[in-house]
């Protein structure tokens, strides 16, 4: 399972004119879900996000989470995330889940999220979604479990 994460000032993921999501400061999560991934990598990955030390403190330093910073998160699916790119100038995606097993893990991943006590919004699982951030930094991580 994949997240590549950033710190946004904001963030809004738009389907069919629609906003589905939408965050002022906090972390946009692109998820990408791998044949095999489970609940046990969802949560490990979920902890991994919602710990991971991106936003200052009061010296300007890298040591707070996203709910210490009081910050909230839109998981948008991403399913290139795990495309493979190794050859070739096309993107194979063999190691991707198949769709229902990567929804179901993708819900599975924002409720967990949710459960933690944090603002989760989302955008719309295998729409063709407009996503519009702005990246604080910019601070870009990739995270994989």
């Amino acid at each position: 399972m994949i997240a590549l994460i950033q710190r946004v000032s904001q963030a809004s993921v738009t389907v069919a004119g629609e906003v589905t999501g939408e965050i002022g400061p906090g972390l946009l999560v692109l998820l990408g879900v791998e044949r095999e991934d489970d609940e046990q990598k969802a949560n490990r990955l979920c902890e991994r996000v919602l710990g991971y030390r991106i936003f200052s403190d009061a010296d300007g330093k890298m040591n707070l989470n996203v709910q210490q910073s009081g910050g909230s998160v839109l998981v948008v699916s991403q399913f290139t995330l795990a495309a493979d790119t190794e050859r070739g100038m096309r993107p194979g995606f063999s190691r991707g889940a198949a769709p229902e097993k990567a929804q179901a893990l993708y819900d599975y991943f924002v409720n967990r999220c949710r459960s933690q006590q944090i603002e989760t919004q989302i955008g719309r699982f295998a729409a063709d979604m407009q996503v519009s951030l702005v990246n604080d930094g910019p601070v870009t991580f990739w995270l994989q479990v």
